[in-house]
């Protein structure tokens, strides 16, 4: 098949015929809409942008504009709705209602007691309601609101379920719909390199980090010294990180379900970061001719982590007002981070002492070069 190119034709379509065909194919020999767009050369933004307008293919996109906050708030009346944040290596699915919407700042917050989001909409270029025929026709079409940011990776989707009022649904639609609108983007650049150890002030990093008084400060102080998130953990290695095994992800989530011990789990995708609180109880293991999976299989929560994508596992501790708050954080093998483990806990609690046991009994890698 002959890739695509990632530019628009004059109208803005990305050669919207041979890209809607392509796709469609991809699909049917059941590629995901990411891995099918990424086949024909594309992001998957790109790819849902060339489905704008009237064709007989299975998949349609109308182009959607306007505050995506208030769109966002728009959607309670829909009841429940699946809240979808991915990454490279992890998928995050939590369904509810989206309730108590709102922003401090730049950053929009969803409170909801199901879906829990943190929004960083400046990050959010381009929005489409999307239709999908199902390859059995006995079954209703996926339809879904999808959110793209200037490369054309995903920073959220909103799907129906059973249970969704869709007459609100397309009141959202229609109310949000600029249907001759034209979403262009670019190409992604080419990953930040950190700073050399040599230049960055560790022994200030270290100082910074047994100052915090909360666990929101780690992104101020890793700003503030220069440090990418994985190097800034080496340099306090020994002190308040250390490394364990990429299996210990899955030795966290069955422990956890084994123990009925309620935790957090926060998947990012650069515009959104999606956190479930609760307990794990189904947790399955799946191999797959590609690739192979952790998986979450909760009424109202999935999880999907790909497992052989888990290059460096970490286990940090935050200083805090309410005593050290400790996270399992699992990155991929480019640096990117997958996912994050907490256990479950309000703000002027301290942790859970199941869940400080449970992550001292994970495997110790050895202590780098740079530990403190």
């Amino acid at each position: 098949m002959r890739p695509v190119p990632e530019t628009p034709d004059s109208g803005g379509r990305y050669a919207a015929p041979a890209v809607r065909a392509q796709f469609a194919a991809a699909r049917a020999s059941g590629k995901r809409a990411k891995d099918a767009a990424e086949s024909l050369g594309l992001s998957e933004g790109a790819a849902v942008a060339a489905h704008a307008g009237k064709h007989e293919h299975p998949l349609q996109a109308l182009a959607l504009q306007g505050s995506w906050l208030e769109l966002l708030q728009s959607l309670q009346d829909c009841g429940p709705l699946m809240a979808l944040t991915r990454n490279a290596g992890a998928v995050h699915e939590k369904t509810g209602v989206y309730t108590q919407v709102s922003a401090a700042g730049p950053v929009g917050l969803v409170l909801g007691g199901d879906i829990d989001l943190r929004l960083f909409l400046s990050r959010w270029h381009a929005g489409f309601a999307v239709t999908e025929l199902r390859a059995d026709p006995a079954q209703l079409p996926a339809r879904s609101l999808q959110f793209f940011d200037a490369h054309g990776c995903a920073v959220h989707k909103v799907c129906t379920r059973e249970a969704t009022d869709l007459a609100a649904f397309d009141a959202v639609v229609q109310r949000f719909a600029q249907p001759d609108a034209v979403h262009a983007f670019a190409a992604a650049p080419g990953p930040e390199v950190p700073r050399p150890d040599a230049e960055i002030d560790a022994v200030g990093l270290r100082a910074a980090w047994a100052a915090m008084r909360d666990t929101h400060e780690f992104f101020g102080l890793i700003r503030k010294f220069g440090v990418e998130r994985q190097q800034g953990l080496r340099l306090v290695e020994g002190r308040f990180s250390w490394r364990t095994t990429p299996q210990a992800v899955a030795r966290l989530l069955d422990e956890a379900a084994m123990d009925a011990l309620p935790i957090m789990v926060f998947v990012g995708s650069g515009g959104c970061i999606q956190i479930h609180t609760g307990a794990v109880r189904n947790v399955q293991p799946l191999d797959t001719p590609g690739a192979r999976w952790i998986n979450v299989l909760d009424a109202g929560f999935n999880l999907h982590l790909r497992s052989d994508m888990l290059a460096n596992v970490w286990v940090v501790e935050k200083p805090t007002a309410d005593g050290i708050v400790t996270s399992v954080e699992a990155f991929d093998p480019a640096g990117a981070l997958m996912a994050m483990f907490f256990g479950a806990r309000k703000p002027g609690n301290p942790e859970l002492p199941a869940w400080r046991d449970l992550v001292s009994r994970l495997p110790r890698l050895q202590e780098c070069p740079h530990a403190a």
